[in-house]
Order: C-alpha cells, then structure tokens, then sequence
C-alpha cells in the first residue's frame, strides 16, 4: 500500500509541473493518477477604484446564489466518489442531514483503496455537489453544508 504523504507529494507534482497523468511502476507498487486540464489558470481580478452607483432595485439572491456561498466539504484526494459504502446502501448523507466533524460523509476510492471521508466540520447538508461514481480531484468541492444548521 502506498503511503499518502507519498500520494500528496504524487498530486503536488502534478499540479507544479501541470501533469494530467502520472503512472510510476515498480515491483511492488503501481500508481496512476489523471486530472482533467478544465481548471484553467487562476483569475485575478482587481475592484475598480471607484465603486459604481448602486442598482435602483438589485433582484434578490436566489436561494441557489445563497447555498453557494456556504463553505464546502472538499476532496482530500483525487480519486472516485461514493456517496454509500455498497450499492444496495443508503447513502451516508442526504441534503438536510444534519452532521458533526465525525461524520462520515462519503468514500472516495484512490488505488482501489475505499478512503472514508469526514465532514470535519458541524453542521446541515445543503447540496450534493458530485454524483455517484464520478471521479474527484484533490480539492474539489463535495457537499455544501450550513455551519449554521
């Protein structure tokens, strides 16, 4: 089994040197790690000098506008997501489960190795980001979760 400070390490060279595969193979290990290129390079954008008058009547946010700007739980890793531990499962979670730090939200499986995800931290489910079977990227974000309940 691989060790996950090697895996990391695996990830941060990819990212570095802007890998989207990387396969190394010896006689005990095998490890092959993709990333899609959709990322494109951060943005960054400057607020003008002078802030523009205010909208007579701005609409207000819808509700999807108002989960999105709610943290996230985000992949430790790249790998696969699922959201029960069998098919026949219910999931762990479900938009307004309500969840601690300990709770475990989904698995995600690097080199055929089930990894059990937590929330890390206390709150409401409101949004399921991935589905079932997709495959994630280190960082990626999962679920949307209300801190606030």
């Amino acid at each position: 089994m691989i060790d996950i400070r090697k895996l990391k390490e695996l990830v941060r060279l990819m990212v570095t040197n802007d890998l989207t595969e990387l396969d190394l193979r010896d006689t005990e290990e095998q490890v092959t790690l993709r990333r899609s290129r959709d990322e494109g390079a951060p943005v960054v954008m400057q607020a003008p000098a002078v802030a523009p008058p205010p909208a007579p009547s701005a609409p207000a946010p819808t509700e999807d506008q108002a989960v999105e700007d709610l943290p996230s739980i985000a992949s430790p890793m790249v790998g696969t997501f699922f959201a029960a531990a069998n098919p026949d499962s219910d999931a762990f979670v479900k938009v307004g489960d309500e969840v601690s730090a300990d709770t475990v939200v989904c698995l995600i499986e690097a080199m055929k190795i089930f990894n059990e995800i937590k929330a890390e931290v206390s709150g409401t489910i409101r949004k399921v980001l991935v589905s079932n079977g997709e495959a994630v990227e280190f960082g990626q974000p999962l679920f949307i979760i209300d801190p606030a309940g």
